[in-house]
């Protein structure tokens, strides 16, 4: 059984004893610490708080501990159901509750589930809010007596409302998208994503959708993450149907990946590229902004747009961050991730699929071409595990020192670059491993510039 704790929320294996799994009992505590923070943050204050969950086969019961505590601590609870994680960090500003809690473990399989923490923003909590949250989980918190126990309200048109303002974004094209007549093929992982995504595509005038693994009943039929090795029913579907393209979305519908028409990946780390790349034809010199480990292709169109790129740490919150300080039209994250500040500060693939739709129908060829009008650009991603002795902060120090000469950035761990290939060197936060991501125009070059790190680092342990 497995329970972590972090600052973005609590995430864990259902089962279990108290403290080793995500048990109720463990569900309560944390949802009480997070309640009596929004009452502490609100003064005191009537609050409310928005709820949704993606379809996981515990989601039911997570939901009921969850709403029960809050409204315990005297919370009013908006309860949206069965949702995706954009839809409710929408949501929460939208109906001015004062935070929100999505029950989802992402990308993580079926016997996981989690407490994600919204503010009032419908953002994610930052560093310091989520150390508020965990010491309030670890003292005597107080429940409201009977006569000021918080309301329960459900609601489950959200997602319809969501999808009026994707309609309503200056890069989305319904009637360009209906003339193309396209043929689309979707993976919702028989989650929340079999719910929303069939609808935003018919709101879109798509009229022939292949659907594939919609039944949202929490059932996944493969690894939810949205990766090649996880996609090749849907890739098999795409060419049986001759489908235009594959649409695939994790569990709470925040990544997005997608399959060319001749079955081909178009590669998640593609998905923030082409989006952004339509984005700044409609705003040339807007800037850009994504993590450390992503592709250094969504720079090379920024700049060839004439905007401004920039690196964050790793983690949606830093990311967000960046893009507030850099005035952002658009980031995000190279796992599929699309963050459009017009709709809101959070990762949204449904806000991806409807932009990428519109500028598939405007580009009026192949996805397979639009994906070749990029740099090409492959990812090696690989660890080395050490000893419980190493000092890796040292190591990292180490491997620094001996690329001084070359572009180092140490936001996050440090990455470095050489020309139009780099490495990026991070810790583990729990256990005693470098992960080690690089980036070059060949996948065998990407994997060699790893070696070569690895091997610094080896010699530097032995020295």
């Amino acid at each position: 059984m497995t329970l972590i704790k972090s600052i973005s929320g609590i995430r864990g294996t259902i089962g279990g004893k108290p403290g080793e799994g995500l048990s109720p009992i463990d569900v309560v505590k944390f949802a009480s610490a997070y309640g009596t923070w929004i009452i502490n943050r609100n003064n005191g204050k009537k609050s409310k708080v928005v709820i949704g969950r993606d379809a996981r086969i515990s989601g039911s019961m997570v939901n009921q501990l969850v709403c029960g505590t809050l409204v315990g601590l005297g919370i009013d609870v908006l309860d949206l159901g069965l949702s995706t994680t954009p839809t409710v960090e929408m949501a929460v500003p939208h109906y001015e509750a004062q935070g929100g809690i999505i029950l989802t473990a992402s990308h993580n399989p079926k016997q996981w589930n989690a407490l994600k923490l919204l503010n009032e923003k419908g953002e994610f909590i930052n560093d310091l809010d989520g150390k508020e949250v965990l010491a309030l989980a670890e003292t005597n918190m107080e429940y409201a007596q009977v006569t000021n126990l918080g309301l329960y309200k459900q609601t489950d048109d959200f997602i319809d409302k969501h999808i009026e303002k994707i309609l309503a974004l200056p890069y989305v094209d319904v009637k360009a998208i209906t003339d193309r007549k396209f043929k689309v093929a979707v993976d919702a992982v028989n989650s929340t994503g079999g719910i929303a995504v069939p609808r935003l595509l018919k709101a879109l005038g798509v009229t022939e959708i292949i659907e594939l693994y919609c039944e949202p009943d929490g059932n996944f039929p493969h690894n939810p993450e949205p990766l090649p090795e996880n996609l090749r029913d849907l890739s098999k579907i795409v060419i049986k149907n001759n489908a235009d393209v594959g649409i695939s979305v994790d569990p709470d519908v925040d990544r997005l990946a997608l399959v060319c028409e001749d079955g081909e990946m178009f590669g998640e780390e593609y998905t923030l590229v082409a989006v952004a790349d339509y984005v700044l034809k409609l705003k040339k010199g807007g800037n850009t902004v994504s993590n450390l480990s992503s592709t250094r292709a969504l720079r090379d169109i920024t700049e060839k747009a004439k905007g401004k790129y920039s690196a964050a740490a790793v983690g949606e919150v830093n990311v967000v961050t960046k893009m507030k300080e850099t005035n952002a039209i658009i980031g995000g994250e190279g796992n599929g991730g699309v963050i459009l500040p017009e709709l809101h500060y959070g990762r949204d693939a449904l806000a991806g699929i409807a932009i990428f739709l519109t500028h598939l129908a405007k580009f009026g060829k192949t996805v397979s071409m639009l994906r070749a009008t990029y740099p090409d650009y492959h990812i090696s991603k690989n660890k080395i595990e050490l000893t419980p002795e190493i000092d890796v902060d040292k190591v990292l120090e180490k491997v620094r020192t001996k690329y001084k000469k070359q572009p180092v950035n140490v936001e996050d761990g440090v990455k470095i670059e050489f020309d139009k290939e780099w490495v990026h060197l991070r810790k583990s936060n729990t256990e005693p491993i470098i992960r080690i991501y690089s980036e070059s125009a060949s996948q065998t070059t990407a994997e060699n510039l790893a070696k070569k790190i690895i091997e610094d680092i080896k010699e530097i342990i032995k020295n």
